[in-house]
C-alpha cells in the first residue's frame, strides 16, 4: 500500500535490530562528534590566522574541513536521538531539510577533492606557473563551482526522491534520510530514480575519481623526475594523504549509492553510511596534518602565541 499524501514523518530503523551495537555506536559518536569540531575548527582557524598557510592548499583544506563540518553536524544530532532513545522518529520537514544538506554538502565535497587534485597537479607539474594560475580570483570560481554543483545536485534528486509513492508503514531501514533508504521504502515503480541516481554516481563519483586517478599519474611521472629528494618526499607526503582521503571518501559513497536495492547495500549500506558521516570527517583534518610539517609549524606557533597571551 502507497500514501500519495505528504507523511507526517518516517521511522529511521536503523540499528534497531542490535540494541548491543546502538549502545556502542552511541558512545564512538560522543567521543568522535567533539573531535571532528575541534579538529575541523582548528584547520579552519590555522588557515585564517597563520599568514604561511595563506595558500590555494589550504584555501581548499579548509573549505574541506568546513564541508566536513557541515556533515556531520547534519547527521550527528539525529543519529544520537537514533541511537539512544526508543523514539526512532523524524519529521517530513526534517527529512527533507536532512536530505538537501547531505546531497549538497556531499557532491560539494565530491567535487572539491578534484579541485584539490587539480591544485597539487599545477603544483608539481608546472611549478613555475603555479602562481600564475592558481591566483586568488580563479580559486574562488573553483570554490563556486564546486558549491554549485553541490546545490544542483541537492535541488534535482530531492524532489525527485520525494515524489516517490512511499509505502504506508514509512519505515526507513537506516539512520539518516538518504536517497537509497526512500528508493527501497517506495512501493511504486522506481526506475526513474534509479536511473537518476546512476547519473548521479557516474556525475559526481566516477568522473572524479577517473580525474584525480589521471591527475596523480601524471604527478607520478613529474616526482619519478626530481632529483631532490626532500622536494619527493614533501610532494608524496601531500599527496598520498589526499589519495587516502579520495578513497575513504569515494570508497564508502560507492557502496551505498551504486545500486541500492541489493542486498548488500540494503544491509550493510548503514555501516558504510556511519563511516562517511562520522568517522571520514573526523579522520580527514588527522590525516592532513600527522603528515604535513607547516600545518603541524603553525599549530605550534598559535599555541604558542596563545600562552604567551595567557601570560602577559
Amino acid at each position: 500500500m502507497t500514501n500519495k499524501s505528504f507523511p507526517v514523518g518516517f521511522i529511521l530503523l536503523g540499528f534497531s535490530g542490535w540494541p548491543q551495537v546502538e549502545l556502542v555506536l552511541f558512545w564512538v559518536v560522543i567521543i568522535l562528534y567533539p573531535v571532528t569540531v575541534l579538529s575541523n575548527s582548528t584547520i579552519i582557524l590555522l588557515s585564517r590566522m597563520d599568514p604561511r598557510l595563506y595558500t590555494p592548499m589550504y584555501f581548499f583544506l579548509s573549505n574541506l574541513s568546513f564541508l566536513d563540518l557541515c556533515l556531520a553536524t547534519a547527521c550527528v544530532p539525529q543519529m544520537l536521538s537514533n541511537l539512544w532513545g526508543p523514539d526512532k522518529s523524524i519529521t517530513y520537514a526534517g527529512c527533507v531539510m536532512q536530505l538537501c544538506v547531505f546531497l549538497c554538502v556531499g557532491a560539494t565535497e565530491g567535487i572539491l577533492l578534484v579541485v584539490m587534485a587539480f591544485d597539487r597537479y599545477i603544483a608539481v607539474c608546472q611549478p613555475l606557473r603555479y602562481t600564475t594560475i592558481m591566483h586568488c580570483p580563479f580559486c574562488w570560481k573553483l570554490l563556486f563551482m564546486a558549491w554549485l554543483s553541490g546545490l544542483t545536485e541537492s535541488l534535482v534528486q530531492s524532489p525527485i526522491t520525494f515524489q516517490l509513492p512511499f509505502c504506508t508503514h514509512h519505515h526507513l531501514d537506516d539512520f539518516l534520510c538518504q536517497v537509497p533508504a526512500l528508493i527501497r521504502l517506495a512501493c511504486g515503480d522506481t526506475s526513474i530514480n534509479e536511473w537518476q541516481m546512476t547519473i548521479s554516481v557516474v556525475i559526481f563519483t566516477m568522473v572524479p575519481v577517473g580525474l584525480i586517478l589521471t591527475t596523480y599519474g601524471r604527478i607520478a611521472q613529474a616526482v619519478g623526475k626530481m632529483k631532490s629528494e626532500a622536494g619527493r618526499q614533501k610532494v608524496i607526503a601531500t599527496c598520498s594523504s589526499h589519495l587516502l582521503v579520495v578513497f575513504m571518501f569515494y570508497g564508502t559513497v560507492a557502496m551505498v549509492y551504486t545500486d541500492p536495492k541489493t542486498n548488500f547495500s540494503s544491509k550493510y549500506g548503514k555501516f558504510f553510511t556511519f563511516f562517511y558521516t562520522v568517522v571520514t570527517p573526523m579522520l580527514n583534518p588527522l590525516i592532513y596534518t600527522l603528515r604535513n610539517k607547516e600545518v603541524k609549524d603553525a599549530l605550534q606557533r598559535m599555541l604558542r602565541k596563545g600562552i604567551c597571551i595567557s601570560r602577559s
